[in-house]
């Protein structure tokens, strides 16, 4: 890294995090930005706007040569905000695209005392507040690293920042926007994606995986208008036992296994050895920030076992329910249908379209007493496996390792999805993937009491600049 001088890069990435980042993500956290799923008007209600132009003003306003921000509405689509930055010190060709996403969570309740979505709190080093973590620092962060590069005389080639709005909503937006940009981004060697963590603090995680996705909520109806079940219950079917044994068919509710072919795939070799010495660099980490409750345990004790299961392993979680009413609302009612919204994550490279196809039959045929079933809120897509990094890459995040976090760095399968990388990758299959992010096994995402861990967020912030200047004498 010898044309980067590291002190003064550290110094602006700390002075930029302490003096310019952190008021204006404060600010941020307090725009209600949710998600265009969660808030079907939220083309009338303008949060997602404010949380764009908020960001849009911020970069506007940094001292970058050749700077240029603009934001994309397509029609029916949530904005985008893309930022370009021309190369620096460097006739490389290539662009770098930065990733991030404005969008956030719903609040959710219980909260702890002191805290709250929509109100940032700076406590013990961290930022509290939702979408301080998931993933309103990427934006910033991105343009720091590219801002500590030309303080410490390095060089980066052409960087696009690109923050989207309908990450949390599954990206439905995304390809699009891509096909839309398309000769704008031009030949993209490096994509740099701000929005994963790992399983500690002490070091730089890299996603190697991304598990997929598949929604669907299944309505089973038994009766057109409820029934006293004093008079009907035995003579008409429940439609809860019908979704029981619809879900049966998904699920080995003894084990949690789920049970559609389509959904399992193998798990490559050297994702296997790369969950072992994740495992091993942080023991407990699956766990010990879980908050179980009373003596309840993970589903089995081997932690390999629990890492592949998060990571490419096929799961099952009902996540809502409609048609059963509030316990004080409930009487002595045989309810007319019941829904169950089914959330599934897919192996990395499993086929989310074949696995939908899959359920699609497997509640919809042969259903019990001939009961109706409606499936609606479907929305599935298939995940990613990384492709293995390039020499230069993995020689600068070992200098990383070691400069800015005295410990190796490693690598997690991560449980969740971002669909941005997997349609990245089929667009540019020859570019080098870094997904890494600030986020922590106690950062709360989606969860009460999100939180940013700052100290984290500038070292990360620090290790991308470095991967900028190396990247530009790559290419």
């Amino acid at each position: 890294m010898g044309s980067v001088d590291r002190s003064a890069l550290t110094r602006t990435v700390r002075g930029l995090w302490d003096d310019d980042i952190l008021p204006s993500l404060s600010e941020l956290v307090a725009v209600p930005a949710v998600s265009p799923i969660f808030d079907p008007d939220w083309a009338e209600n303008g949060h997602l706007m404010a949380a764009v132009d908020h960001v849009r003003a911020w970069i506007a306003d940094r001292d970058l040569p050749g700077l240029t921000t603009e934001v994309f509405e397509l029609p029916g689509h949530a904005p985008l905000l893309l930022v370009d930055v021309p190369a620096s010190g460097t006739t490389a060709e290539g662009t770098t695209i930065l990733y991030g996403h404005l969008d956030k969570q719903p609040p959710v309740a219980d909260w702890s005392p002191g805290l709250g979505p929509w109100t940032p709190v700076v406590k013990d080093g961290r930022l509290y507040g939702r979408g301080a973590a998931d993933d309103g620092y990427a934006g910033y962060a991105a343009i720091a690293a590219i801002e500590a590069v030309h303080a410490a005389g390095g060089s980066h080639g052409r960087c696009i920042v690109l923050l989207e709005t309908s990450e949390e909503s599954g990206s439905p937006d995304l390809p699009a926007y891509l096909a839309h940009l398309g000769d704008r981004l031009g030949d993209v060697s490096l994509v740099v994606c701000l929005d994963s963590g790992g399983n500690d603090y002490g070091r730089m995680w890299l996603t190697t995986s991304l598990r997929g996705l598949l929604q669907v909520a299944v309505t089973v109806r038994v009766l057109d208008s409820g029934l006293h079940s004093g008079m009907a219950s035995g003579i008409v079917p429940s439609s809860f036992r019908i979704a029981r044994q619809l879900l049966d068919r998904l699920e080995d509710s003894a084990t949690g296994e789920v049970l559609v072919r389509e959904m399992h795939v193998d798990i490559p070799e050297n994702r296997l050895a790369e969950v072992r010495e994740a495992i091993a660099a942080v023991p407990g980490t699956l766990t010990q920030t879980v908050p179980f409750a009373g003596g309840t345990t993970a589903v089995i004790q081997d932690e390999v076992e629990l890492g592949l299961n998060g990571g490419w392993r096929p799961t099952l979680s009902v996540t809502g329910a409609a048609g059963l009413p509030a316990l004080e609302d409930a009487g002595n009612v045989l309810r007319p249908f019941t829904t169950l919204l089914l959330s599934f994550r897919l192996p990395p490279t499993a086929d989310a379209a074949a696995s939908f196809k899959a359920v699609q039959d497997l509640l919809t045929t042969d259903v019990p007493y001939g009961a109706t079933v409606e499936l609606g809120r479907v929305e599935h897509a298939s995940g990613w496996n990384a492709p293995d990094l390039a020499p230069w890459l993995s020689e600068t995040l070992d200098t990383a390792a070691e400069d800015v976090f005295g410990n190796p760095w490693r690598t997690v399968a991560l449980g969740g999805s971002i669909p941005f990388m997997g349609l990245l990758h089929e667009a540019y299959p020859a570019a080098q993937f870094l997904v890494t992010g600030a986020v922590g096994p106690d950062s709360n995402c989606h969860v009460p009491d999100e939180s940013l861990n700052l100290e984290h967020a500038a070292k990360i912030t620090e290790a991308v600049a470095l991967v900028l200047d190396a990247h530009a004498r790559q290419v």
